[in-house]
């Protein structure tokens, strides 16, 4: 009965059914990139996680103050004017965890797309960024 009156709908309603059709294309296109990027969003207790039972190299792409107002304990800052594949730090982990974070999680993904290009396998990116890290009532190191 009720798609029997959905052309009847969509016809008096253009504009909503156009609105509804692009927001379910779009939602899709979204789950399939997150499929597709390569690199994967952890949670502030699964970044410990993987800090604790895996020795995750931590890198922070913050600018140098942002870093030194606070950071996770144990990362590295490489700000992302100097972030590279090659970069010291980065080289020896190639082969493990690492992780990349920022104040809000939108540069540290650009960080992780670019360790993913460069072959690094085990990619990972902390969604929310040092924001929700500290949401988590997790501590933050303070100075360099």
């Amino acid at each position: 009965m009720l798609l029997e009156r959905l052309p009847e709908f969509i016809s008096a309603h253009p504009i909503l059914s156009l609105g509804f059709v692009a927001l379910t294309f779009a939602l899709i296109a979204n789950e399939v990139s997150r499929f597709t990027r390569g690199y994967k969003a952890l949670t502030p207790a699964l970044l410990t996680h993987l800090i604790n039972r895996e020795s995750a190299l931590v890198v922070d792409v913050s600018p140098i103050n942002d870093f030194e107002k606070g950071h996770i304990v144990g990362s590295k800052n490489v700000v992302m004017s100097q972030f590279s594949p090659e970069n010291t730090h980065l080289a020896k982990a190639r082969e493990l965890p690492v992780a990349v974070v920022c104040r809000t999680g939108m540069v540290s993904a650009q960080a992780a797309k670019r360790l993913v290009k460069a072959g690094y396998q085990k990619v990972y990116w902390l969604e929310g960024g040092i924001g929700a890290w500290q949401s988590a009532d997790l501590p933050l190191a303070r100075g360099r």
